[in-house]
C-alpha cells in the first residue's frame, strides 16, 4: 500500500504545514496506479515502458516546470539511476517522439477522469479556518479555456472546459469542447459523473442557461450561483430594475494585493417570478478597484441569481461563492504564465489536452501540499526530483 503524500511536506517545504490525516486506503492509492489502469493505445508488441511509468514521468516533469516534450525527456535524462528504477524506466529514457506519439493517441477523457478522481480523493474537508468563516457547502467553479498554441493552419485551437473545487486549486473534471460547438454543450458531460449533492456550482454568464439550472437542481440535487449579463437581456433588465437602493448592504470585504486595493460589496434580495429556473435570490455585486501604482479607480457592477435561499446561505457565504469563482481564472493564468501553456506548440492529436491535464495536476499538487507560488514549487522539484516522485509513485 503506497503511503500518503502528506508526510513528505516537511521535507519539501522545510516545515510542518499540515497535520497527518486519518488513514484512508482509497485516498492514498498512488497516482501512478491510477494512470497504469488507463486504456493503453500502444500495440502490445514492442512496448518497452509501462504506461503508468511514462505518464508518471510526464506528471513529475511538468510539476518540475517542464513545458515541452523535449523538456520532459531532459528531465528524465537528468534523473539518478535509483529514480529510473523506482519509476520503472528499466530500458533507458524514452525519447520525446515516443512521448508525443503516446500522448497524441491517449484517451483524453480517460486521463482526465483518472486524474480528477485521484485529486478528488486527496481533498480534505478539514479546514484551518473557523466554521463561521467558510461556506457551509462545497463549491465548484466551471469555466473554459482555449489552448492557443495548439492552433494550426487547418485546425482550430483545442478548447477545454473544467471544474475546479473552490479553495483547493484542484481540477476534478475536464472535457474537450467538440469542434464547431461551444462550452455550453460540454457543461452537462463535464458534471454528469460528479457527485454534486449539496454542492454549489458557480459559472459565468455563458453558462447561465435554463437547462443548466434545471440539470443542477432537479437532477444533481445541487445549487448554483449564476452571473447574468447581456446574453439574457430580459433577465438582466429585471435585475437592474429591482429597488437596490432600498436593499441594505449585507457584506463588504476589502483586499490588497497584486498591485491593487479592492473593495467588494454585496446585496441580496429574495425574488419570486424571475424568468430563470429555481431562482430564489438576486445578487448585486459591486467591485471597486484602485491601482496602487497609478491610483486609477475602476468600478464594476455585476448581477447574479441563485437558487439558495437566505436560510441556506448567509450573505458572507454568497460573497465567498462569487469570489471563489475567480480561482479557476487564476489557475488558467498560472497555466499561461508560469507553465507557458499558450506558448506551447504541441498540436498533434490529444497531446495538447494531455499536457493541459498535467499542468492542472501540477498546480493542484503544489497547492495540496502547501506551495503558494507555482514558480517556487517548480524550482524546488527541478532540484529535488525525488520529492516530485514522492507524490506520484508508491513509496512502499
Amino acid at each position: 500500500m503506497p503511503s500518503s503524500p502528506i508526510p513528505v511536506l516537511s521535507r519539501h517545504l522545510g516545515q510542518e504545514v499540515l497535520p497527518e490525516p486519518a488513514a484512508d486506503p482509497d485516498r492514498y492509492v498512488a497516482l501512478a496506479d491510477f494512470l497504469d489502469r488507463l486504456p493503453d493505445p500502444r500495440r502490445r508488441q514492442g512496448r518497452r515502458y509501462r504506461l503508468g511509468a511514462l505518464l508518471s514521468l510526464c506528471s513529475a516533469a511538468v510539476l518540475a516546470g517542464a513545458v515541452t516534450l523535449a523538456a520532459i525527456t531532459r528531465f528524465a535524462v537528468g534523473l539518478d539511476p535509483d529514480l529510473h528504477r523506482r519509476l520503472g524506466l528499466t530500458h533507458g529514457v524514452p525519447r520525446s517522439c515516443t512521448l508525443g506519439r503516446l500522448l497524441a493517441r491517449l484517451d483524453g477523457d480517460a486521463l482526465d477522469t483518472a486524474i480528477g478522481t485521484w485529486m478528488n480523493l486527496q481533498l480534505s474537508d478539514d479546514s484551518p479556518a473557523p466554521a463561521s468563516a467558510r461556506p457551509s457547502l462545497r463549491a465548484i467553479a466551471v469555466d473554459g479555456k482555449a489552448l492557443r498554441g495548439s492552433r494550426t493552419a487547418t485546425t482550430a485551437a483545442v478548447h477545454l472546459v473544467a471544474a475546479l473545487v473552490h479553495g483547493e486549486r484542484a481540477i476534478v473534471a475536464q472535457r474537450q469542447v467538440l469542434t464547431k460547438s461551444n462550452e455550453i454543450t460540454a457543461f452537462r458531460p463535464l458534471l454528469e459523473p460528479l457527485d454534486l449533492r449539496d454542492t454549489v456550482v458557480t459559472f459565468d454568464a455563458l453558462h447561465t442557461q435554463h437547462d443548466h439550472a434545471r440539470f443542477l437542481v432537479e437532477e444533481k440535487k445541487a445549487h448554483y450561483v449564476a452571473v447574468v449579463k447581456g446574453n439574457h437581456p430580459t433577465l438582466q433588465a429585471q435585475l437592474k430594475q429591482l429597488p437596490w437602493r432600498d436593499v441594505p448592504l449585507l457584506d463588504r470585504t476589502r483586499e490588497r494585493g497584486h498591485g491593487r486595493d479592492e473593495i467588494r460589496r454585496l446585496k441580496a434580495a429574495a425574488v419570486n417570478g424571475l424568468p430563470f429556473p429555481h431562482a430564489g435570490q438576486a445578487l448585486q455585486i459591486v467591485r471597486r478597484r484602485r491601482d496602487l501604482r497609478t491610483g486609477k479607480v475602476s468600478i464594476e457592477g455585476v448581477y447574479a441569481v441563485t437558487d439558495l435561499t437566505m436560510h441556506q446561505a448567509t450573505a458572507p457565504q454568497l460573497a465567498q461563492y462569487a469570489r471563489g469563482h475567480w480561482e479557476i481564472e487564476a489557475l488558467h493564468n498560472v497555466r499561461d504564465t508560469t507553465l507557458a501553456e499558450d506558448a506551447s506548440k504541441i498540436h498533434t492529436g490529444n497531446a495538447p489536452r494531455a499536457m493541459a491535464t498535467f499542468r492542472n495536476l501540477a498546480i493542484g499538487l503544489a497547492h495540496l501540499i502547501g506551495w503558494r507560488n507555482q514558480a517556487a514549487a517548480a524550482d524546488h522539484y527541478r532540484s529535488h526530483p525525488g520529492h516530485a516522485f514522492d507524490l506520484v509513485t508508491p513509496t512502499g
